[in-house]
């Protein structure tokens, strides 16, 4: 069924949102403004979801999007509206979310932190791969689907990964192994070889490590194989990716398999925001939070836990990821910062542990996976920090568990939105509690 639906907003996913008959109507790719025709895939009783088939009339700040692959490809949401425009839905909406579903104040949502880098930011990429006709196609998934759009560039990656896409596509194309490569990782960092991890799906994988070696011996780069058992072979280059953050300098590095934020500009800001949460806007900061021990759960590679290790007493960083550990681990080594202690652990029974020890912090930085932290709300709150800095990639569990806190012993200090995506419709946010 077709239906003709004028858009009027956006949702937090990104679509734009109409109404026919009364029934909200979701149509990914419309804007505010537009009038269009598209196919209902998903039509329920109080809601639709449409497939845009042609635009009847163009709202007034539609642009043309940079990328060609656009309509198809699934990466990006908004590059049919300026970055100015992007950056004030996302704030617009986080506002409209928190007044909605918390008891706080107009002013404590602070302005959105922009990104200085509308395009080319993406410091990875995860290149999906599939052979047709022993033809080897790369690109990213399709919207909505797991079919594979084949793309020439992408203009949100960092042009050393855009270097890096004919040459891996002419690497396996016609070979016997193409059809067993079913993705490429690419990253790089702020300085250094690019690193590519190659996901081996096929057989006899010492075979075609020992062809890769010689096949990419002439490239500059630094190259791992990940085997179907999910092994890791090393076939050329350093392993670390590094980034820098926080001032004077640090350099962090990150192994294959473990993470770091996409955009390093932004993860830059993003550091200082939590420094600046932790310190306020002393700097040094006070002689109470120089005494302070910091819990920073979700720890990662020390992405947080180091700069803020400069600056007060203890820093205990917690995570489940073994690999990032010993990432944090060196680290802290290489830049010589030594009150900080580092722990591969399942958050939740870390925390159990402390609760037990009577070694409790007085301060708790986390960065938790999209599903939030329900199941450390009761620890927390019993545990009763005197400030909560709480990092998030997903606004709604966010405001699930931001909504607890407060009914508990909490109050919402301040709300940052960063745009960490630009051309997408994610924000993170970082959020300040504090102790009532």
């Amino acid at each position: 069924m077709n239906v003709i639906v004028e858009i009027t907003t956006l949702t937090n996913g990104g679509d734009g949102l109409g109404r026919v008959d009364g029934k909200a109507v979701f149509v990914s790719g419309a804007v505010p403004g537009d009038v269009v025709n598209c196919r209902l895939d998903v039509d329920k009783k109080r809601y639709a979801k449409g497939t845009l088939l042609d635009i009847v009339t163009a709202a007034p700040q539609r642009i043309q999007p940079e990328c060609q692959h656009f309509a198809e490809c699934g990466g990006c949401d908004w590059q049919m509206l300026s970055y100015a425009q992007q950056c004030a839905w996302k704030a617009r909406l986080l506002r409209e979310n928190c007044q909605h579903q918390l008891d706080i104040a107009e002013n404590v949502i602070l302005p959105l932190c922009p990104s200085a880098q509308p395009f080319g930011y993406r410091s990875r990429a995860q290149l999906k791969c599939y052979t047709s006709k022993n033809v080897f196609h790369v690109g990213f998934y399709q919207r909505a689907s797991h079919k594979v759009v084949d793309v020439l560039s992408c203009p949100v990656v960092d042009p050393r990964i855009n270097a890096l896409i004919p040459v891996l596509r002419q690497l396996f194309n016609t070979t016997n192994y193409a059809g067993d490569v079913a993705q490429i990782d690419v990253a790089v960092g702020d300085g250094g070889l690019a690193r590519i991890v190659i996901h081996y799906v096929g057989s006899k994988s010492e075979r075609f490590c020992a062809w890769l070696a010689t096949e990419i011996a002439a490239h500059e780069l630094a190259c791992w194989v990940q085997t179907a058992d999910a092994a890791l072979c090393h076939i050329k280059g350093d392993a670390g990716i590094s980034i820098s953050v926080d001032k004077p300098a640090l350099t962090l590095e990150y192994a294959p398999g473990g993470f770091a934020q996409i955009n390093l500009a932004q993860n830059r800001a993003l550091v200082a925001l939590v420094v600046e949460a932790v310190c306020g806007d002393d700097s040094p900061c006070s002689n109470a939070v120089a005494q302070a021990h910091i819990f920073d759960l979700y720890c990662g590679m020390g992405n947080f836990s180091l700069p803020l290790a400069r600056r007060v007493r203890q820093v205990t960083g917690v995570e489940g990821n073994a690999g990032s550990i010993r990432d944090a681990q060196s680290n802290a080594r290489v830049n010589g910062i030594t009150n900080v202690d580092f722990h591969v652990a399942n958050v939740g029974k870390f925390m159990q542990a402390a609760q037990r020890h009577h070694d409790g912090p007085d301060i708790v930085v986390l960065d938790p996976p999209r599903a939030g932290v329900k199941e450390l709300l009761a620890l927390l709150v019993e545990q009763r920090a005197q400030r909560i800095v709480y990092v998030s990639c997903d606004q709604q569990t966010m405001l699930r568990d931001v909504r607890e806190l407060c009914s508990a012993c909490y109050r919402v200090h301040s709300i940052r939105p960063v745009d960490m995506f630009p051309q997408t419709a994610h924000t993170e946010v970082v959020v300040v509690l504090d102790l009532l």
